[in-house]
Parts: structure tokens; C-alpha cells; sequence
């Protein structure tokens, strides 16, 4: 299965420093990272599939339950600063495989992530 060899780094400092969040797969979709007292706080991140590094899909959005804007991540990346993004990420959706543009319109206008993955609610 895709999603076991995913890992995300969430960091609340740029250039990967102070508090961390480690998720160790994928096929996860945390509808407010309020739950993790990480709401509003995401500067930097480090995004990889051990297995496949060009097929894994970070969707970060502004606004819980994967509403308002959006940046969208595919393939292995380390961003060291969220620019204009720093500081207001509410949700997010990660996953194994690369979405579509279409398929990821389609989460933010319905407000529901792929089949098949593990949702967290506050």
C-alpha cells in the first residue's frame, strides 16, 4: 500500500526548527490541526515517499475542513519557509498517490477527502 511509506515533518519554525509534528504514513486528513495544537503555526515542512518519491500529494489549506485557499505539494520536498503561507494553515490532506488538479477542486468545494484514508476531527 502507497500511503505506509509516506512521512510528513510539520514544523512551527522556519528552516525546520522548533515544535514537531511527524506523521509516518499517509492517507491522512486532519480536518483542524487544532487538535494537535498546531492550528495557524506551520512555517516548514519535509515531504517523502520512501518507496516512490514522485507519487505523494500535501495539500495544506487556510481554513478548517479543507476549505479556503490552498497550496498544493506533489513529490519528495523540503520547504524551509511557507512564504505568504506561513502561519495559516488549518487543515490538511496527505496521501500516496498524486491528485489531480480536478480531484483536489473537488475536496475543497465538497468539503470531503479521498475514500480511503484516516480522517482526525478535533
Amino acid at each position: 500500500m502507497a500511503n505506509t511509506d509516506v512521512r510528513l515533518q510539520l514544523f512551527s519554525g522556519f528552516n525546520f526548527t522548533n515544535r514537531r509534528i511527524v506523521l509516518r504514513r499517509g492517507g491522512v486528513a486532519i480536518r483542524d490541526l487544532g487538535a494537535f495544537r498546531f492550528d495557524n503555526v506551520l512555517s516548514s515542512f519535509r515531504l517523502r515517499n520512501v518507496s516512490t518519491t514522485d507519487s505523494v500529494t500535501l495539500i495544506l489549506f487556510s481554513r478548517i475542513n479543507f476549505q479556503g485557499s490552498i497550496r498544493v505539494f506533489r513529490g519528495a520536498q523540503s520547504v524551509s519557509n511557507l512564504g505568504n503561507f506561513n502561519n495559516l494553515t488549518s487543515s490538511l490532506i496527505l496521501v500516496g498517490r498524486n491528485l489531480t488538479n480536478s480531484q483536489i477542486l473537488q475536496i475543497q468545494s465538497t468539503g470531503i477527502p479521498p475514500r480511503d484514508i484516516l480522517v482526525i476531527r478535533q
